[in-house]
């Protein structure tokens, strides 16, 4: 055990910290690392870089950069567009370039080209300076620090906002340091100038300054949050470490590192039991424990590369370099328990008996014992449990996990779940982190993370394979498993045919149970691939799910033979509906024509409701209901007549009511159908004039609903004729009827055409006093004063009699 214990570094009396190698980089770096863009996605996520020289006023504008993405293997293309500012990733490990204009260029973990946003047209004309990538529980947000040295930024690159943060009062160049913060759930921008700070929200700029501050401060150099964003660290040009909240109101430490040119990137984590903070200069690399209240850090060097570079995560730091792919963490309790020096923890000596077990050695017995003897046996298995999840080699886990294994023997009552889900989750581990994958999960990362979106993450990377693999291993229910897989991956492969993705995936699923092809094509159809959608839902065998989509696709004649051949009835009538609203009257009867069970179908359904209907008729007879016998038995005669009325003119009429069916017929130009049908129905008079004169009107077929006026003396009068055409802003028209109207509605009729002189006239010959207030009460001082007078004078000579 003091062997493996060889890479732990003390820090202090309660803590200790180790660095192990990941991966060994087989990666053909051009140029330098610190000559490059560099940008890494945590998680254990792909790293990128970007050649910049190029842009460098000493070299030729001929030299091409080039954009390089790597996990275990490398993927390399040209930069053809505009020089880059900064390079970061989302939380979807979309990487965003962000350019000296302002515009934001998003791609895939392939270098595919997504979309593009810009940062405003100020940022456009005042260029970008600097540009920080953050992460908010909203999403991954773009900070700009304009040339201008003003700041504008926006929280969520999904959902675009800007907002231009307040101006610094005096500054004159670009601050010393900056950062972006999320406090309180609104994303704030931190900055330095000299000895001063300022932090930006969205309506004010304040002058702030950390809590318990040694004096004698000249300038803040570098600054760096949390991978939480809750704890901030501060480096000052004095080589002092001011380490506390985001909010700068508490201090959890301030120490002298000694150091006073410090790399460029910096890293800073909080811990459970302590937090910590790592300092990169030249070749070494210092990790701080920090405790409240403390006036002094115990520090512990490590040795660096010359060309290295940090990535902070959630619980500890990568280390990339040309060689090596390396990972910096506080040994977890459990382990540092188990292994250090003379430990007597209950893993520890249950480890210790299970390895002399396998010698056949009787001191197994004595460590079991007592474990036994002070009633730690359930806490030493649980600790070897713990340990082996936060172990990186296999052989360790192994180990571990035997113990774990051998110790449960003795108990009676432990409950198996804890071991079994750690074999399993490690399983999975593993299996991502081989080199050919190339994801560095720990074991506190992956629970963080889900186990969902570790699988979008393999998608991303199109490892399907394995991905179902996951999903078959863990028996994830298919919401969450191989259909998600293969919605969210193969269909959105642009660059193969929509036969051959179809067929592999069919291949890759076969007839697997729960396995909903429907819902894979309808990601299909989601990513605009229509006929992919169509060939999966080909190797769909419940037509039920077949046909819905097919008609959300618009493809209602498909639908139509696939529920024919499916033999259910309600599904052909479902569709039959479909293509009643969808086509005109020709195609849907020719439609019908061509598929004679949908027809015969179509049919017999009316013949049916019909035949219910005579029975319900039979029965009120027998309860001597006339009224609603005579009532369904009309209906009866309707559907029968909306039947033939369909067969011979097309369209819908079907389940119309009666007054509808009257309307239809008069819109579709059917007039004299629909006189008959009001002789045979029995509608009076007057609603047939005005179910026509709504109709015609709704046409504007002002010639029609002329000749319908004159056919015979109006029931309605003409008023509604008046009342109709003004609705639909016909003056002209409305101005003929209103002529024909009676005494009695004269004046009414004037007012609805404007005609208010005429109307002071007709009121003003009738004598009555209601008409004139009615009249009066339309003049306008402006247009119709005279009228106004004339109502006047009438009313006066009317008073003197």
């Amino acid at each position: 055990m003091d062997c493996y214990t060889a890479n732990w570094n003390p820090l202090g009396d309660s803590a200790f910290y180790r660095k192990y190698e990941l991966y060994s980089m087989d990666w053909d770096l051009k140029e330098e690392l610190r000559d490059c863009l560099v940008a890494a996605a945590p998680y254990g996520g792909p790293l990128v870089s970007l050649l910049r020289k190029p842009w460098r006023k000493e070299k030729a504008a001929s030299v091409t950069a080039v954009l390089e993405i790597y996990s275990a293997s490398a993927c390399l293309w040209p930069w053809k567009s505009g020089p880059v500012v900064s390079l970061g990733w989302s939380a979807e490990e979309e990487l965003l370039c962000v350019q000296e204009d302002g515009g934001v260029l998003v791609y895939g973990l392939h270098g595919d080209f997504r979309r593009h946003f810009s940062m405003g047209n100020e940022v456009l004309q005042n260029r970008v300076l600097d540009a920080r990538i953050f992460h908010t529980e909203f999403g991954s947000g773009v900070a700009i620090l304009t040339g201008a040295h003003r700041f504008t930024l926006s929280a969520n690159v999904s959902d675009l906002k800007l907002r231009r943060m307040p101006e610094v009062p005096g500054l004159q160049g670009a601050p010393t340091c900056w950062t972006a913060l999320c406090q309180d759930r609104v994303a704030h921008i931190l900055l330095a100038v000299g000895p001063d700070l300022y932090l930006l929200d969205q309506s004010a700029c304040s002058a702030v300054t950390p809590f318990g501050l040694a004096p004698g401060v000249s300038s803040f150099l570098q600054m760096a949050v949390s991978f939480t964003y809750r704890h901030l660290a501060l480096f000052t040009d004095t080589g002092y470490i001011w380490m506390g909240t985001a909010s700068l109101k508490e201090k959890l430490c301030e120490f002298n590192c000694n150091i006073r040119a410090p790399r460029s990137r910096w890293c800073s984590r909080p811990r459970s039991k302590e937090r910590a903070v790592v300092v990169a200069w030249e070749r070494r690399l210092m990790v701080g424990v920090m405790r409240p209240r403390a006036s002094s850090i115990l520090g512990g060097l490590f040795v660096l590369d010359e060309d290295s570079y940090l990535v902070p995560e959630l619980d500890g730091v990568r280390i990339f370099s040309r060689s090596t792919h390396e990972f910096l963490h506080e040994v977890p309790v459990a382990s540092e328990e188990i292994f250090k020096i003379a430990s007597m923890a209950p893993g520890a000596l249950l480890l210790e008996a299970q390895k002399e077990y396998e010698k056949e050695s009787q001191k197994a017995d004595e460590y079991l014992r007592e474990i036994q003897e002070l009633g730690q046996l359930t806490q030493a298995v649980q600790q070897c449990i713990e340990a082996a999840g936060h172990e990186h080699r296999p052989d360790m886990q192994k180990s571990l996990l035997r113990a774990a294994s051998f110790g449960k023997c003795f108990l009676d009552r432990f409950p198996p779940d804890s071991f079994v889900r750690m074999c399993q989750d490690l399983r999975v581990l593993n299996a991502i982190r081989d080199y050919h994958i190339g994801i560095p999960l720990t074991y506190s990362q992956y629970k963080q993370l889900t186990i969902q979106v570790l699988l979008d993450r393999l998608v991303l990377r199109r490892l399907y394979p394995l991905a179902i693999q996951i999903c078959e291993y863990l028996r994830l229910p298919e919401v969450q498993g191989v259909s998600r897989i293969l919605a969210h991956g193969p269909v959105q492969q642009k660059d193969v045919s929509d036969e051959d993705v179809a067929r592999a995936i069919n291949q890759k699923l076969g007839d697997t149970p729960g396995v909903s092809y429907s819902d894979i094509a309808a990601r299909a159809y989601g990513c605009g691939r229509t006929e992919l959608a169509i060939k999966l839902l080909e190797y769909e065998p419940r037509s039920g799910e077949q046909v819905p989509l097919l008609l959300k696709m618009k493809r209602s004649k498909l639908a139509l033979s696939k529920a024919i051949e499916s033999g259910d009835t309600d599904l052909v009538f479902t569709v039959l509906l479909h293509l009643k609203n969808e086509l005109n009257r020709g195609d849907f009867f020719m439609t019908l024509r061509n598929q004679p069970m949908a027809l015969s179908l179509y049919r017999q359904r009316i013949e049916g409701r019909v035949a219910a209907l005579q029975t319900a008729a039979d029965a009120f007879y027998k309860a001597k209901n006339e009224f609603a016998a005579k009532a369904t038995e009309d209906q009866m005669r309707l559907l029968r007549l909306q039947r033939r009325l369909e067969d011979e003119l097309g369209g819908r009429f079907l389940d119309l009511s009666l007054h509808d069916t009257v309307t239809t017929l008069i819109l579709g130009g059917h007039n004299k159908r629909a006189e008959q049908l009001a002789r045979d129905f029995r509608i009076p008079d007057k609603r047939l004039w005005w179910l026509k004169l709504t109709a015609l009107a709704d046409l504007e077929d002002w010639e029609e609903l002329e000749k319908f006026s004159k056919s015979k003396k109006s029931p309605i009068g003409y008023l509604p004729f008046v009342e109709i055409c003004m609705k639909q802003h016909n003056k002209y028209e409305a101005k003929k009827y209103a002529s024909r109207v009676g005494p009695e509605q004269k004046v009414k009729a004037l007012l609805l055409v404007g005609d208010v002189a005429q109307a002071a006239d007709v009121a003003i010959e009738h004598r009555n006093e209601a008409e004139l207030s009615l009249v009066l009460s339309h003049c306008t001082g402006a247009t119709d004063g005279a009228t106004a007078d004339k109502i006047q004078r009438a009313r006066a000579q009317a008073q003197k009699k």
